[in-house]
């Protein structure tokens, strides 16, 4: 059990620090108080103290004008904190602190993943340097910037040959519903950590300790790396205009037992605690003892951001969606070359509708650059489905560029025994956490047998677990023959497929639509070959779901297999049925692919859809299509439809009120349920712009359309704008006039702007403890200038009760919340 220190901001406000100072600064400014709430900490019990370098990254340290000088504060904390640990606690040990950057990632925000990794990279270098014994990245929301900054740490710390002595801890902050702010479940973000080479996962901030605790009893079932937790002491209050953290020392206290019983090797304290809430939980700690965790058993899974999808033959079998693929599809094939992907995205939709749990994304159209391809159609297709992507090329630049896109474990399809293709899939593989398909294939001749294939199988699994791959990150290829090809080919990948699940117990993967190429009835062929696979050892096939036969086929088997309990799932999908001759639905089925009308929520084949449909439909049809589109966040498809519709000479209020506006309240009340997260609506909102601004561009002079000002800004003191650009960009997705005033905005700067722009809404955010305090203010502000407008209040660390005592208006829990309230506040549900 090792013990982590407490609040560094919440000790430097103590000391005196100074608002609008930064924090990082004073460890070279005024090392001596750094160096004495370190020595606090030690003294109280902590084990671990960790640097005041929260925010020293050049991203952070140059709202302060301070990018050039990451490398001496970062130096300056380390050899603080050690002069600390030498003088009371020289068993002790220093870790580096890393925290957000305070941006997103594309598609989210506007920065890169390089760019992340780059101002990650250069700190981690300086505290490595500097000598740290781990590097903590906590407080982090989205996987995508935890991804780069280990990335980041784990190659300076190779750079610097430090790979026994530095340890990575990668800490995320979850809000009240179990998911950081974009959606990721501890399950999910624990499974990716381990595989990307973390060596300790867990949770800080956000929250108080017995909110914590079934977080980390979920990272517990999915992995055995050492867990930590850092819980704010309790959420804060607003008690005679002072920001007060109601939990004591004591209180604390009285959950670390359940703490380390979840999990937790790593127990510390975050924002509102001391030096005597450390002593409280050292001292529970050790009288408690070490935990009696369970040993979780290795399991291959794919997470996407916000999902995990296990995949074994413990596991019911999965679907691999193969309809993002533009072989022998010249439409979709055009569509990538001239860089539209509105196709890629209705065949993941629909895919994904009619029951896909993961989709298989190819682009390999000759005479493009696959690389930016990939990257696009990952980014793109990682807002619009949760379900995790397969990432399906040769191409060594493009299976990176998609790797750096895709914000979760993907699947890589595929590697074979070609030492060329080997050495340069394999180190990707390792590096970013991925799944590896294996595909038994060498130069020459193919492997007819299933002996020669599990050779082939037995060369690539060495090399793999060489570059430090595990076995749960390998699944295997049977390798699929057409019938054409010889009598026997059905009945060897069946032989292998027995083999793979004898010999090394691998998920296994295979395309299904291969044994039938170039023969009549193709989707009868596959169906009955698909069932055979399945009871020889098959767990994920890659097929079209949309194909009523095989998506039959697929069911039938899953519940023949035992993994359909009572047949609920065969009898839900197909119980109404009539019995049919061959493809379910009454009728001899044709084999091909049914084709549905446009019907929001209905499974359909969006690939085959047309306007045809909606332009002989009525008005009420079309708005609800315009609803559904945008729901889904089909930008381009939408635009389509807003331009038919004002053709159809429907009122563009009425387009915008039952169309625009109906759609974003249904995902405003699937956001408040969970069912969709804030990529998705991002994507919704950004769909609904799209068709605003069609609508505002035919009808330019029609004012009606025309919605009020919203100020938006952070407080003074506050450097971090994260939540408020989000609020800002949905607001104005939303038809708002948004005047944002950016991030430590003095309580005078608001009120004039307010005046200024006659806005009959102020939007203020606090993203730190320490200006809390500047939220009443600013609203007093308000008050006193007599200015009309209705306050809303938000940020991280604000409450409902705290917002009820400053005095606000309102206040937004999230961006998707800000925008519902003041749609209220304006009368204009």
């Amino acid at each position: 059990m090792f013990i982590f220190d407490g609040a560094m901001g919440t000790m430097l406000q103590q000391a005196g620090l100074k608002e609008g100072v930064c924090p990082e600064l004073m460890s070279v400014d005024r090392p001596e108080i750094v160096e004495a709430i370190h020595s606090e900490y030690l003294a109280s019990g902590s084990d671990i103290v960790t640097t005041n370098t929260f925010g020293a990254c050049r991203l952070k340290l140059a709202d302060y004008g301070l990018a050039h000088r990451v490398k001496e504060i970062n130096h300056a904390a380390v050899a603080a904190a050690k002069r600390a640990i030498a003088n009371i606690k020289p068993t002790a040990q220093v870790a580096g602190s890393m925290g957000p950057t305070g941006t997103f990632i594309a598609p989210l925000g506007q920065m890169t993943f390089d760019d992340i990794y780059e101002t990650y990279r250069e700190q981690a270098d300086a505290l490595i340097e500097a000598g740290v014994d781990y590097i903590l990245i906590e407080t982090i929301i989205d996987i995508q910037e935890m991804r780069a900054a280990l990335l980041a740490a784990r190659d300076a710390r190779e750079a610097a040959g430090a790979d026994d002595r530095v340890k990575i801890i990668c800490q995320f902050s979850f809000s009240e519903d179990g998911r950081t702010i974009t959606g990721t479940t501890p399950e999910a973000a624990a499974i990716l950590m381990e595989a990307m080479g973390a060596d300790v996962v867990g949770i800080n901030c956000s929250l108080g300790p017995e909110q914590l605790i079934p977080l980390l009893q979920k990272m517990a079932t999915v992995t055995n790396l050492p867990l930590s937790v850092q819980p704010n002491a309790g959420m804060p209050v607003l008690v005679n205009k002072k920001t007060i953290f109601p939990l004591s020392p004591e209180d604390m206290a009285s959950y670390v037992g359940d703490l380390i019983e979840a999990g937790a090797s790593y127990i510390g304290a975050c924002c509102g605690s001391t030096p005597d809430h450390i002593r409280a939980i050292a001292e529970a700690a050790k009288a408690h003892g070490p935990s009696s965790r369970t040993e979780v058993e290795p399991f291959t899974a794919f997470t996407s951001r916000t999902q995990v999808v296990r995949v074994g033959h413990k596991e019911a079998p999965i679907i691999i969606g193969e309809r993002i693929n533009p072989t022998g599809r010249k439409v979709l094939a055009k569509e990538i070359k001239d860089g539209n992907f509105a196709m890629v995205k209705r065949d993941a939709l629909a895919q994904v509708a009619a029951g896909a749990h993961v989709l298989d994304v190819n682009m390999g159209v000759p005479g493009i650059d696959q690389a930016e391809a990939m990257r696009h159609a990952i980014s793109e297709l990682t807002m619009l489905v949760d379900v995790p992507l397969s990432i399906d090329t040769l191409d060594a630049k493009a299976l990176e560029a998609g790797l750096k896109a895709y914000p979760g474990r993907p699947l890589i399809n595929s590697v074979n025994a070609e030492p060329e293709q080997l050495a340069a899939v394999l180190p990707l593989a390792k590096r970013y956490g991925a799944a590896l398909l294996c595909l038994p294939l060498e130069k020459g001749d193919l492997p007819a047998t299933a002996e020669a294939r599990i050779e082939l199988i037995k060369e690539i699994t060495l090399e793999a677990y060489r570059y430090g791959l595990r076995p749960q990150d390998l699944l295997l290829d049977p390798l699929v023959l057409t019938l054409a090809s010889g009598p026997d080919s059905a009945k060897e990948t069946l032989q292998t497929l027995r083999l793979y699940k004898e010999i090394f117990g691998f998920p296994t993967v295979m395309g299904l639509s291969n044994i039938s190429f170039g023969l009549p009835q193709r989707p009868y062929l596959n169906a009955q070959f698909l069932t055979m696979a399945l009871s020889a050892g098959l767990t994920a096939p890659i097929l079209n779901p949309l194909n009523e036969t095989v998506k039959k086929a697929f069911v039938a088997g899953r519940t023949l297999l035992g993994f359909d309990t009572a047949a609920a799932e065969f009898i839900r999908l197909y119980g109404q049925e009539p019995e049919d001759v061959v493809g379910g639905s009454g009728k001899k089925d044709s084999g091909t692919t049914r084709v549905n009308t446009i019907t929001v929520g209905q499974t359909v084949n969006q690939n085959e859809r047309s306007l045809t449909d909606i332009t002989e439909a009525t008005p009420e049809v079309m708005l609800e299509a315009i609803c559904g589109a945008v729901e889904r966040g089909e930008k381009e498809y939408v635009i389509e439809l807003v331009t038919q519709a004002l053709t159809k000479k429907i009122d563009p209020l009425v387009i915008t009120k039952q169309g625009l506006s109906e759609a974003m309240n249904r995902v405003g009340e699937k956001f408040g349920a969970g069912k969709v997260f804030l990529p998705q609506v991002m994507l919704a909102a950004e769909a609904m712009q799209g068709a605003f601004q069609t609508i505002k561009q035919v009808l330019p002079e029609d004012t009606r359309m025309a919605r009020d000002t919203v100020i938006v800004a952070t407080v003074k003191g506050d450097i971090h704008d994260l939540g408020k650009n989000i609020v800002a960009a949905l607001l104005e997705n939303n038809g708002y006039r948004v005047v944002d005033l950016g991030k430590d905005v003095s309580p005078d700067a608001i009120v004039n702007a307010a005046k200024e722009y006659k806005a009959p809404i102020i939007g203020i955010c606090s993203l730190m403890t320490t200006t809390m305090p500047m939220i009443d203010e600013t609203i007093e502000a308000v008050r006193k200038a007599n200015v009309p407008a209705k306050v809303v209040v938000g940020g991280a660390v604000l409450t409902q009760e705290y917002a009820d005592t400053a005095g606000a208006d309102a206040y937004a829990k999230d961006g998707v919340t800000a925008v519902q309230l003041v749609k209220q506040l304006l009368g204009d549900e």
